[in-house]
């Protein structure tokens, strides 16, 4: 896996502008803050993205594959200004769980999700080198 940075780019801070790679491809659905039996126990964006990072994992350990092998995440939010709001729990989480893996993002804000008490929803795109 490279990232793509061109020189003259001040580097993003938590995401890569680009990233080249080949192996075997791994794609996970839109994941939500829910737990294994599909019950949201957190009401709030902070502990909804946390177990959504929980659930990607255990996807992921399904191929064995790890945090390092994502290569693009989108991440679909339901209240953009909740996000924000919560930027620095949000990002602490993240490094806690999925430590230096900065795969290319998108943060796209929309109106509702097919999960009535879903807060986000994040889908992943992950290559196993080969």
């Amino acid at each position: 896996m490279v990232i793509l940075q061109p020189p003259n780019w001040k580097r993003p801070k938590g995401y890569s502008n680009g990233i080249k790679a080949s192996g075997e491809m791994i794609f996970i659905a839109g994941v939500v803050g829910w737990d294994e039996n599909e019950v949201f126990t957190g009401k709030d964006i902070v502990s909804q993205f946390r177990q959504a990072i929980v659930n990607i994992l255990a996807i992921l350990k399904e191929a064995d594959a790890e945090p390092k092998h994502m290569v693009r995440m989108t991440w679909y939010v339901k209240d953009m200004q909740g996000y924000r709001n919560n930027i620095r729990e949000i990002g602490l989480i993240y490094q806690e769980l999925l430590g230096k893996s900065f795969p290319v993002m998108s943060c796209i804000g929309v109106n509702d999700l097919v999960e009535e008490q879903a807060l986000l929803e994040i889908e992943v795109t992950a290559v196993l080198e080969k």
